[in-house]
């Protein structure tokens, strides 16, 4: 299981003292573009590669608190790869500095074309490459109709 260790930053703290929600969701994007940057496929070769990730959903769930002053480390896991690539699941957990479970995020998320600006599938090396990653007990194929299961679409405004 890859992890990645963070040290928690007065900056963020929120106004209850304890690790603030958007930087969980900033420490799992480090943490996932970490491991990409130090298996070869960093932000330079995605771009080369004409591919940039996109977040679809993440779920937080929280079960204790963090605070400054000890690490925190991620954890990265796949939990599902559609057949083609073009969707992934991510699993974060997030542990203090004794291995307790303080929290974890189930991520969904897909690739676009960076130019078209459109979903695609992936390149056959990258795909190799997610499908390699540490995986979930509970790892699936990811369907289209995973992408929509809770019941989410937009509603635009009526003008």
């Amino acid at each position: 299981m890859y992890l990645k260790e963070f040290e928690i930053r007065w900056d963020d703290v929120d106004a209850n003292r304890h690790l603030r929600n958007s930087a969980f969701i900033d420490y799992m994007s480090h943490t996932r573009m970490s491991f990409f940057s130090e298996k070869g496929f960093g932000q330079k070769h995605l771009a080369e590669m004409n591919l940039g990730p996109v977040a679809l959903y993440e779920r937080m769930y929280y079960f204790k608190e963090a605070f400054p002053g000890k690490p925190l480390r991620v954890s990265l896991q796949l939990r599902g790869l559609s057949e083609k690539g073009t969707f992934f699941e991510f699993v974060h957990n997030f542990y203090d500095h004794k291995g307790r479970n303080l929290g974890r995020c189930e991520m969904l998320g897909a690739w676009i074309d960076l130019k078209e600006r459109k979903l695609v599938p992936l390149p056959k090396e990258f795909y190799s490459f997610l499908d390699g990653i540490d995986k979930t007990d509970d790892f699936r194929t990811i369907t289209k109709e995973d992408t929509r299961k809770h019941g989410q679409f937009p509603k635009d405004l009526e003008q």
